[in-house]
């Protein structure tokens, strides 16, 4: 297996006398070095796979890397810990759970839950303002900013709203026996900073780490990882300045300057051979990324040939450019006799997916538009896996608080706050605790009972559920809880339609479901972890259709073909992140946009786009005149000069253009 590494992998695979930076560039074979140092340490270094744990970002690049470890062993080793950054943090809170004051089973809030908690803490009923208070909290607690820290801090009205907010979320979730997404980092770094018994017990577990997409961590990760890593320091981390495109969620890139200052005998190993991308290609992202300050020098080369030159089309707006993309697209595909999966076509934000969507539509081009929502992401339909999940699995916090308060069944959020405190005291679920004599004496009788009413109710159709045709009590559960009246009277009519539309079609699945497999309703509730019912893509295999995805969402991935388009000032670069830290991050952006091609790369941009009904001039983006002269142009006011302008002509009026 080691003939078909190169040195550099080679030597990063083997390293093991000291913290080991790696900085993998785009489509160098990072994982093949995480995966196959993991069986180094395993098969000839005589490592217990369960003193080894790798982590990564998403559960696709997770089970991507113990299935090839898998491969390379034999078999899954017992023990050897492969999983996200938040998968990593629930297990180790499972286990100390008690230290923090929170039971085992505690309940993990995903975005909306948190959302219908700060709404009601923050006294707001606007959206917008509660999703702001959201995200300013997510990133206190990435930063590991505590809430007296925030509210001293708070410069602005809606900060001091947010720190506010801040404690009394801390202290709800707490009471509920809960934590957020943002609490499965930062609570075992604060059960590690508070229990040097329970750090010494995890840095003597976990002898050796690996950490991929360094760059993507954030504050808070890389004090965990710091912490566990302790003064052993024996750790590989993987990672790319050139890709650290999350600063907006949080990410710092700071933490791969700060590895070095806090790690002065850190080794750095550079992976520079692509094996991706053509020649041309890797030359223009070369060239574009150069105009970013760097932490460290790596320039991509590759063994794949020059290739074909990069295109570069201006469109008269944005209209004509989704359908010129399209055509082209069906074009090449049809000289090349190429697959429709071979395509992708990248742009900065979603709002750019809608033309070419019809466009695609028109021309009967079968397409997949990543990052989009996911049905079962809906807000209809988790208010009606609430009740699912609930008759399935009576412990289960999250989905309790929702069905009880969705639609609203007279129980309140004092008497749910109350019941929450009861809760964490008795070590039970809510469920359990709302029917103790203990809890009846605690509150007023108008309170009890809608609780209790409401347990019964879920108790008779969890009997019903575990007997009687799946459609038959799905249909009665809606007309129990009112869900359809509920809708109407909270959306406007056509939203509600919709929503009730969704609802109906989950439905109708679930009575197919139970009559294809002869199933009850709880044992397909059990069988299917619906929430991920629909990440049909994430087993890897790709349908035979075209990739519509932002450029967030396509990192990580490669194609073919990637058709970029919208690379416009404004628009790529966005119009506010023009500073010059946010612009070189937008760079980092056009940079994974380029690097996700193999073969070929087409470029385009809008003259005009349409905002409203306003048609609004547009210039080309600085990106492509900074991706260097081997570009070939075409369309646009340049077709009408005469002798139509050379690539290095128009490139250099491009430039003084921009210059202005």
């Amino acid at each position: 297996m080691s003939a078909l590494l190169n040195p550099s992998q080679r030597e990063a695979i083997r390293y093991l006398d000291g913290p080991l930076l790696v900085l993998a560039g785009a489509g160098s074979g990072k994982t093949r070095v995480i995966t196959q140092k993991i069986a180094y340490l395993i098969s000839e270094c005589g490592f217990n796979p369960r003193s080894i744990a790798a982590i990564t970002f998403t559960n696709k690049a997770a089970r991507e890397m113990q299935e090839r470890v898998g491969r390379l062993l034999g078999g899954r080793p017992d023990g050897l810990t492969i999983s996200t950054f938040h998968s990593f943090g629930v297990r180790i809170l499972r286990e100390e759970a008690k230290t923090l004051g929170y039971k085992p089973r505690f309940s993990i809030f995903d975005a909306a839950d948190s959302f219908g908690i700060l709404a009601d803490l923050s006294g707001s009923v606007d959206r917008v303002t509660i999703r702001h208070l959201q995200s300013l909290i997510s990133n206190w607690k990435n930063a590991l900013v505590s809430p007296d820290q925030a509210r001293n801090n708070a410069g602005n009205d809606i900060e001091k709203l947010a720190a506010q907010t801040y404690a009394s979320y801390a202290a709800t979730l707490k009471a509920y026996q809960a934590v957020d997404f943002d609490d499965l980092i930062a609570l075992p770094v604060e059960l590690f900073r508070v229990s040097p018994e329970a750090l010494d017990k995890w840095q003597n577990r976990l002898r050796y780490l690996l950490i991929d997409e360094y760059q993507d961590t954030n504050a808070c990760q890389y004090q965990l990882l710091r912490l566990l890593a302790g003064s052993r320091a024996a750790f590989t981390a993987v990672g790319d300045d050139d890709q650290a495109i999350y600063g907006w969620r949080g990410a710092d890139i700071e933490n791969l300057r700060a590895l070095p200052r806090d790690y002065p005998n850190l080794k750095l190993i550079k992976l520079e051979q692509n094996y991706r991308s053509t020649v041309r290609i890797l030359k223009a992202a070369n060239a574009l990324i150069a105009h970013n300050e760097k932490l460290f020098d790596k320039k991509l080369w590759s063994e794949l040939g020059q290739g074909d030159p990069i295109s570069v089309t201006a469109c008269r707006d944005n209209e004509k450019e989704a359908g010129q993309v399209v055509m082209k697209l069906q074009a090449h595909r049809f000289e090349h006799h190429a697959k429709f999966s071979d395509y992708a076509i990248l742009y900065r934000g979603n709002f750019q997916a809608r033309a070419l969507e019809q466009q695609l539509r028109d021309q009967r081009v079968p397409y997949l538009l990543s990052g989009g929502q996911s049905f079962f992401d809906k807000t209809e339909i988790k208010d009606i896996t609430s009740y699912l999940r609930l008759l399935a699995n009576n412990d289960d916090d999250p989905a309790f608080i929702r069905a009880v308060t969705t639609p609203r069944r007279g129980v309140g959020g004092t008497t749910l706050e109350s019941l929450g405190k009861y809760a964490g005291e008795r070590h039970l679920s809510l469920f359990a605790a709302a029917g103790e004599e203990g809890f009846a004496h605690r509150v007023q009788a108008r309170q009890f009972t809608p609780l209790v009413e409401f347990c019964r109710f879920i108790g008779n159709f969890e009997s019903r559920a575990a007997r009687e045709p799946a459609g038959q009590v799905i249909e009665d559960l809606l007309v129990a809880i009112g869900y359809e009246s509920w809708l109407h009277g909270e959306e406007e009519k056509r939203v509600a339609q919709t929503r009730w539309e969704n609802v109906l079609e989950l439905k109708d699945w679930l009575t197919q479901k139970g009559e294809e497999e002869k199933k009850t309703l709880i044992e397909i509730t059990q069988m299917i972890a619906l929430i991920n019912l629909l990440d049909r893509q994430e087993d890897g295999s790709r349908p035979d259709v075209v990739q519509l995805s932002t450029l967030h969402a396509a990192k990580g991935l490669e194609f073919k073909h990637v058709f970029l388009i919208g690379v416009e000032e404004g628009v790529l670069p966005h119009r506010e992140s023009l500073d010059p830290a946010r612009l070189e991050e937008e760079r980092r952006l056009m940079y994974v946009g380029i690097t996700r091609a193999q073969r070929s790369l087409h470029v385009s941009y809008a003259e005009k786009r349409k905002r409203g009904r306003e048609l609004i001039p547009g210039e080309p983006s600085r990106f492509i005149a900074e991706m260097g002269d081997d570009l070939r142009f075409s369309g646009g006011k340049a077709d009408a000069m005469p002798d139509k302008a050379t690539g290095a002509a128009r490139l250099a009026a491009m430039r003084a253009m921009l210059g202005k």
